[in-house]
């Protein structure tokens, strides 16, 4: 019961709360489930009040199982439930191997991405708990904030990998396309789901524009 897009909205909310004076504000950057947390949260009046400007990474509002690439097959309802067994799949991971890595490279990361790059994704999918993976393995196949979005009214850009299997690219046009306030759509070729890993340079660059653009910085900060 304590998964839910609520609860990681109350986590953002808090973190706001606890680290930005009242009317002080900031750009929210979520990749993945930090993306779906600033879109459940960013109707909320105290998110609104902190939140200069909004980068959502590689991430989908709905339809995440029955539109995901990563079971080869055609879209229809044996690919979704294939999907759906796999992301909520209790089999412990295990640790690292050969295969673990070119099965993870294939699912989550762009085909030319970089054996160290693939070790780093390793080991954060690795380290996840089973029982964690499981438990927001519902959320995600029942994962509707398409509402959510159009209340999102803050400045936002969306960028997304067009090798994304996770989260494909349909899903960054879909949510650019329904935002009050769309500054942008990057979409990087090559490159897969884990955006910040695959392409830091890209993911900083809009950071630091949208900072620039958005943020007051006060004399002396």
């Amino acid at each position: 019961s304590g998964y839910s897009t609520r609860a990681l909205a109350d986590d953002l909310e808090a973190v706001l709360a606890a680290t930005l004076a009242p009317g002080e504000r900031a750009v929210l950057v979520g990749h993945s489930m930090g993306g779906m947390t600033i879109m459940a949260a960013g109707g909320r009046e105290l998110v609104r009040e902190h939140t200069a400007a909004v980068l959502l990474c590689s991430t989908g509002s709905s339809s995440l199982v029955a539109e995901s690439l990563v079971v080869p097959l055609r879209a229809g309802r044996a690919r979704t439930r294939l999907t759906r067994s796999v992301l909520g799949s209790r089999a412990p991971l295990g640790p690292v191997t050969p295969l673990s890595r070119r099965l993870l490279k294939y699912g989550t990361m762009g085909p030319g991405s970089a054996p160290d790059k693939v070790d780093v994704c390793a080991r954060i999918v690795h380290a996840c708990p089973t029982a964690v993976r499981h438990g927001w393995s519902h959320v995600l196949a029942t994962l509707e904030l398409d509402v959510e979005v159009a209340a999102l009214r803050a400045p936002t850009a969306v960028l997304a990998g067009l090798a994304d299997r996770l989260t494909p690219v349909v899903h960054a046009r879909r949510i650019a396309a329904a935002l009050p306030v769309c500054v942008g759509l990057t979409e990087l070729a090559g490159v897969g789901h884990m955006t910040p890993i695959e392409a830091p340079d890209a993911v900083t660059g809009r950071i630091r524009e949208l900072v620039g653009t958005y943020v007051q910085v006060k004399e002396g900060a």
